[in-house]
């Protein structure tokens, strides 16, 4: 199944429900073939904004083009997207393979060549051999992949994903997202998805749009967005952060409980003069506990097991910090109480000016 690849430009868009702003002043680009990630809170607007572009809810200011053709003012139908709901919203009394035919009836296709289309999509998902089963018989990832099928049965220019992984159970989740990822690869096709979680985000997109109260806060690839926030809200929302206060005195960020460290000119954010920066971001796992002869002295405030990592909770003059090391095997090393020292790599530590 060979599909089109399109771009998505997205130009100052604005929806409001009644008095409420949901979207304001949204501008992307969306490069054609690219998987991209609307990611943030409940809230957020990221739902709302991949709605818009599929023509669900109010009609949006602004301009949303798919290639070279506005879209904003269209109807659903006309739009040539499909969309994979979180619900799959499959028919429980038709069989797979008429789920997957049900768009193409609708849209008034040849019988004759909706069989070989609909056989085409459910081979491409792997589901051909099922096409005679009820979704109620099939397994959640099964159903989904229905969810899939129907959706590049109508050969859209684009695939908006909503949220499919949410009904999944952990494990689940992660293969599907791989079976996901490897079906836009290969399909090639455009494809938007909506998450709130940053592992299925980071895992999955080229880029990504993280998404505040109906505001775009940053743009790029999940590493550039990890290692380089542009504000407090990217820094926390992506990955656990500890953003402490205080400013710069000549190469040193100073906290405010006095602790001088050294950091990196690249570290300080392009657009604003040194005076302004006012935090600066350290991640758990460039800090590494001791016992002494670190940078911040602090008191072990709690400690949490994850498995692979051991996480503490210090407490310090600058408030709690977060600090993550690898667990091999045996007991952790600091007890809850422990007075403890922290080193801090603050070379790599990004800062802002927010």
């Amino acid at each position: 199944m060979t599909l089109t690849k399109a771009g998505i430009r997205i130009e100052d868009l604005h929806l409001s429900f009644g008095e409420t702003k949901v979207l304001e002043g949204i501008d992307m680009v969306i490069e054609p073939g690219e998987f991209f990630a609307f990611l943030g809170p409940s809230g957020s607007g990221k739902s709302t904004l991949l709605r818009a572009i599929a023509g669900f809810g109010p009609t949006p200011r602004g301009r949303i083009l798919i290639g070279d053709r506005d879209i904003a003012a269209l109807p659903p139908w006309k739009r040539n997207v499909g969309m994979v709901f979180q619900s799959y919203a499959l028919w429980p009394h038709m069989s797979v393979r008429r789920n997957v035919a049900f768009g193409l009836e609708e849209r008034r296709m040849p019988a004759r060549e909706i069989g070989p289309r609909v056989e085409q999509a459910l081979e491409t998902v792997g589901l051909l051999h099922l096409a005679d089963r009820m979704p109620a018989q099939l397994s959640g990832g099964q159903q989904q992949r229905v969810a899939l099928a129907r959706t590049i049965a109508i050969e859209p220019q684009v695939l908006l994903l909503d949220e499919p992984l949410s009904n999944l159970d952990a494990a689940l989740r992660v293969q599907m997202r791989r079976e996901l990822l490897a079906l836009q690869r290969k399909l090639g096709l455009t494809t938007i998805f909506v998450t709130h979680d940053q592992e299925e985000a980071n895992t999955t997109s080229d880029r990504m749009a993280v998404l505040d109260r109906g505001v775009i806060q940053q743009i790029g690839t999940p590493q550039q967005l990890y290692d380089h926030p542009e504000n407090a809200f990217v820094a926390g929302f992506l990955g656990t952060a500890n953003i402490l206060k205080g400013a710069m005195q000549g190469a040193d960020f100073v906290t405010e409980a006095g602790q001088r460290l050294p950091v990196a000119p690249a570290a300080a954010p392009a657009a604003a003069p040194a005076a302004d920066v006012n935090r600066i971001v350290l991640r758990p796992q460039n800090i590494r506990i001791a016992a002494s002869g670190g940078d911040i002295m602090g008191t072990v405030a709690h400690r949490e097991f994850l498995g692979s990592q051991i996480r503490y909770l210090v407490d310090t003059p600058d408030g709690q910090i977060i600090v993550d090391t690898l667990h091999s095997s045996g007991p952790p090393p600091y007890d809850e109480g422990a007075a403890v020292s922290l080193s801090i790599d603050s070379q790599s530590a990004p800062l802002l000016a927010d």
